[in-house]
């Protein structure tokens, strides 16, 4: 039984409890989280640091920041700090504080004002950047900074770092495009910062109060000094971000504030509002996708590319190029990047080209592929062309999803962000890049290269394993030897990704300059309480160094190798956030699109299980161990030791409680198995710890009805009326409602058994199949019915066995053989791996005759191939299809229809089967195009459902929220010209709770179609 885990308290936690009594007594309205787990998630961001907050402040307006100022104003909460945090993706520990975080990513999300005619958009600071352009695009407009976490990076985040990805060559960076912040100051002062003409600047600067001696110390530094600052500041498109005194002075001769606040990461101010100038999206647009052998050859290219004016250049190296095939983007992408006979390619060059209209798209094409052509026996090993949105789109996801696929390596030794966005001028990007990889080379380090050649920035990230003695000290040897590497190649370490902890380095960049640095900070900040530490000290308080900021792997190194082996990747998430997507459509994390808190997400589950894991290796507590002795327990003896600890109030702060009530909001839809870049796993680390925890405490009435569900669910086929009285009726759902169960679906009439009898379908014993011929074997398929099929909709397994009978093959339905979904969700581990070993027996002995199996549900079927595949007593030997891969793979036998088609057919796929079996939507989409139909495949999110989620009366609202999200809109474009199609059980259940319509499966359709 593991023990009861608790945190050692934090000293300032007496100070935050009364900080947070005088914010509500001065009319907070947002939320403070103080408790572990929500502090224990904000500990980390995307870089190598850990920093635990004493409390997480979720503003709900700018008045909220104002009432935080006010009250940190009050001398009883002198010594306390703040630091702002957005969508958390820093890589250089940008938001990371042992003070309090400030985050309006979760309340201060809103679109104020889009005006199309100025092309002005004003946005709250917690807006997401694609968020924002998804609202523009109606209108022909976008935001043009460009980021590759611009699916969760804040509006108020990139402004704080200046950010700027591909394409910045055209589109500059954040600041370029900024037209006005509405900033709160340490002192409560809320103040617009516009561009000032002479006139109204002196008349600012003559204010009395912080405002005016802002203006009158930046105007006086921007005048002294003018030239150190043009001396100091190196002419790059990546000039140095933050307190940018270079760029005080608009081209327009106008003064900008902005130009210092951009940039300084929430050291001067916290940021409400942005006024921000928008772009007409462009009208025509094209990548060409070249391909090399080496990726010195690629860089080499890039800068003739650069010169022939194209839009953009993005390289990228062997090691992210074979990264990104064994990823889910690869199969939208593949056909861009084909085998070559000579050989794969190690290294890629993306070059983007935009026109205002077609005929100048294809003579702008026509240059640069003239020029590849004629140099193409030496340089290049091919190029391919993509024209259509959704192609270009696909790849700039997979080179977005780059800086992630690093981190989705086996073992400890990873990719690492410290020395990752350097740049140099791009005429000396080579030279550099031969002497940084020369760098690494003499310590032996493996690295991944990519980045936006025509910029001159580099992204890097050597493998290291930070738990390692001899690693840790690589940290400061490479980071010393890489500001070094820049200074002689007249560039910055911080070329787009913000200074954060790797402040120290400033003093030396700015030089004489600093101090100036250090007067605006003060003028800002008189009592350094914002984000100290970082770009400049207004006090005595020194610059955060790179080698005394707690790293992650301090504490990774109490957890030991083999347990973070042991446990789905989740001590090795590295904090990219993909999982924070803010798109309804994208399918990870549903809960945390529900919720809006980041405890709920996959990067927050992981935080905690990390920590939880840390915590037992602090207690000496081995968790594998713990779970085998656990499952050879009396069962008997551990329930009163349940019973005793879950009623012990001394066990109220248990850690693990915050674990669990995170974990109880997964749905389980493995979305992150498949679309995070390092393949966290929560539903496989989720079920080791349920396991345990319940070792522990008692399970709600629930857990073990729904764990039995297989085996009671074909008991209770046997007494439908009853069942469907005691689902249908107000006395038994307030019954089940007692015992955590909700929306349960009804069972039909119609009886799978007998119509697979009247089809003379027969049951797939061994025995029965060995008696089949060869040629039998051959043209025989056994249908794996899961046990949701087989009786609440066994109309779909019957149409599955009709047109496989159409199609000239005999189908066997396979015994009932219990999946073990259910178990293994709820963390009944031991059960699960003694059922899936004899599942695996049965199915194994079929596969051995070469007979095909194929599945229906595509989460039950999927189960084959995850979590037995995880189990070596599990492991198929042949796998469970999908029925569109053994449709697909038979196409050729499938029968014409009678007739041509007016509907139109759109297809609603399943969460598990869109993100872990990527090829299996192309597949349906091929079998209704043999049919001579386009299928359209709606871009759609999680239905709510999602197995037994939906149906768990703590999960209602969740799972009807979701439903709502996107689903919803889409079955109500369902009509007699729309047929709407669910692959997914949950979901056409779902559908038929909330909107009261039954939705067919594509089987159904198909059979019915071919008549």
């Amino acid at each position: 039984m593991i023990p009861r885990l608790v945190s050692a308290k934090d000293s300032l936690q007496h100070q935050i409890g009364a900080f947070a009594r005088r914010l509500a007594a001065l009319g907070f309205c947002g939320d403070v989280e103080m408790d572990e787990g929500a502090r224990t998630v904000a500990s980390t961001d995307n870089s190598i640091y850990q920093l635990k907050p004493a409390a997480i402040l979720y503003p709900r307006g700018a008045d909220d920041l104002k009432i935080i100022a006010a009250a940190m104003s009050e001398p009883a909460f002198s010594d306390i700090t703040i630091a702002p945090r957005g969508g958390g993706t820093g890589t250089n520990g940008q938001s990371l504080t042992s003070g309090v975080v400030v985050d309006c990513s979760r309340h201060m999300n809103r679109i104020v004002e889009i005006d199309p005619v100025r092309k002005i958009a004003r946005v709250e600071a917690g807006v997401v950047k694609d968020q924002l352009n998804k609202a523009l695009k109606p209108y022909g407009l976008f935001f043009a900074p460009e980021l590759s976490t611009s699916n969760r990076a804040t509006i108020g985040g990139m402004i704080s770092t200046d950010a700027c990805g591909q394409g910045s060559c055209l589109y500059g960076k954040t600041s370029n495009h900024v037209l006005g912040l509405r900033v709160v100051l340490s002192d409560g002062s809320d103040w617009w910062s516009r561009p000032l003409n002479g006139a109204a600047l002196e008349e600012i600067k003559a204010r009395p109060d912080r405002i005016g001696e802002i203006y009158r110390a930046v105007d006086r530094i921007a005048n002294d000094k003018r030239d150190l600052i043009e001396a100091t500041f190196p002419k790059l498109n990546r000039y140095m971000t933050g307190y940018d005194l270079a760029h005080i002075r608009r081209e327009d001769g106008r003064f900008d504030l902005n130009a210092i606040l951009c940039g300084s990461e929430g050291t001067l101010a916290m940021i409400a509002e942005a006024e921000l100038n928008v772009l007409p999206l462009p009208a025509q647009a094209a990548l060409i996708n070249i391909r090399y052998d080496d990726f010195n050859t690629a860089l080499e290219d890039a800068r003739l590319l650069v010169a022939m004016k194209v839009a953009s250049v993005e390289t990228v190296d062997e090691k992210v190029l074979g990264l990104a095939k064994a990823d889910i983007v690869w199969t939208g992408i593949a056909r861009f990047f084909p085998e070559d006979p000579s050989g794969p390619a190690n290294g890629i060059n993306i070059v983007e080209v935009l026109a205002d209209d077609h005929a100048e798209l294809e003579r702008k094409l026509a240059e640069v592929t003239t020029v590849l052509d004629a140099g193409a026996p030496a340089r290049h090993k091919g190029y391919t062309i993509a024209r259509e949105r959704p192609e270009i789109e696909a790849i700039w996801s997979m080179r977005k999803r780059a800086v992630g696929l690093l981190g989705n390596v086996e073992g400890p030794v990873r990719p690492v962000p410290f020395v990752e966005d350097t740049a140099v001028p791009p005429e000396h990007l080579a030279a550099y890049i031969s002497e940084f990889r020369a760098l690494l080379d003499a310590e032996g380090l493996e690295y991944g290269m990519f980045g936006h050649v025509d910029a001159g920035v580099l992204h890097v990230r050597p493998a290291l394993d930070l738990t390692r003695g001899d690693h840790q000290p690589l940290v400061r040897k490479i980071s010393d030897g890489v500001v070094a590497l820049t200074r002689k190649y007249g560039g910055v370490l911080w070329g787009e990704h913000g200074k954060g902890v790797r402040s120290e380095y400033v003093p030396d960049y700015f030089g004489d300059l600093y101090p100036s640095l250090q007067e605006i900070k003060r003028a800002f900040d008189p009592g350094d309480r914002l984000n100290p530490g970082k770009i400049a000290s207004g006090s005595s308080r020194p610059l955060l160094k790179i080698d005394e900021v707690p790293l992650r792997g301090d504490l990774d190194r109490i957890i030991g190798n083999d347990i973070r082996a042991a446990f789905d990747n989740a001590a090795y998430c590295n904090g990219n956030g993909a999982c924070f997507d803010f798109d309804a459509a994208s399918p990870m994390c549903p809960s945390f699109k529900a919720t809006g808190d980041r405890r709920y997400s996959p990067k927050g589950r992981a935080a905690l299980m990390r920590e939880w894991l840390r915590l037992l290796a602090e207690r000496r507590v081995d968790p594998r161990r713990e779970a085998e002795a656990q499952r050879r327990a009396n069962r008997f003896a551990n329930l009163f030791r349940r019973v005793i600890n879950s009623l012990n109030p001394a066990n109220r702060d248990d850690f693990s409680h915050e674990v669990r009530a995170a974990m109880d909001t997964c749905l389980a839809c493995k979305a992150c198995a498949g679309q995070c870049p390092v393949k966290v796993s929560v539903p496989a680390f989720r079920s080791k710890f349920l396991e345990l925890y319940y070792g522990r405490y008692l399970r709600p009435l629930k857990d073990p009805i729904v764990a039995a569900i297989e085996t009671t669910l074909p008991l209770m086929a046997r007494f439908k009326p009853a069942y469907n009285l005691l689902t249908g009726s107000g006395a038994g759902r307030a019954l089940m409602r007692l015992a955590g169960l909700t929306a349960l679906p009804a069972m039909p009439a119609i009886s799978l058994e007998r119509e697979a009898d009247r089809l003379g379908v027969r049951i797939a014993t061994p025995e029965q199949l060995e008696k089949l011929s060869e040629e039998e074997r051959a043209r025989a398929v056994v249908i794996v019915a899961d046990v949701f099929s087989t009786h609440f909709d066994p109309a779909v397994v019957i149409a599955a066995l009709k047109l496989i009978l159409k199609m000239g093959v005999k189908p066997w339905l396979a015994t009932s053989q219990p999946n073990g979904k259910a178990l293994h969700v709820h963390g009944y581990l031991g059960r699960f791996e003694k059922e899936a070993a004899k599942s695996r027996d049965y199915l194994d002995r079929i596969s051995q005759m070469g007979i095909p199996l194929v599945g229906i549900d595509p989460s039950m079927t999927l189960t084959y191939r995850s979590e037995y595949a995880a189990l070596p007593s599990a492991r198929l030997q042949a796998p469970v299809l999908l029925l569109q891969e053994w449709l697909a793979a038979n196409l050729e036998r499938l029968p014409q229809p009678r007739t041509s088609f007016q509907e139109r057919f759109t297809l609603l796929p399943h969460c598990t089967e869109r993100t872990n079996a990527p090829a299996a939507l192309k597949q349906w989409s091929l079998l209704f195009q043999k049919l001579g139909i386009k299928l359209d495949i709606a871009d759609v999110g999680c239905c709510g459902m999602a197995g037994t989620f939906g149906h768990e009366v703590r999960n209602r609202a969740i799972s009807e929220k979701l439903y709502a999200m996107s689903w919803q809109a889409k079955i109500a474009e369902k009509s007699d010209q729309n047929v709407v199609m669910a692959t997914g059980f949950s979901c056409r259940s779902q559908v038929a709770k909330m909107d009261r319509q039954t939705t067919p499966h594509p089987i159904e359709i198909l059979n019915g179609l071919i008549g």
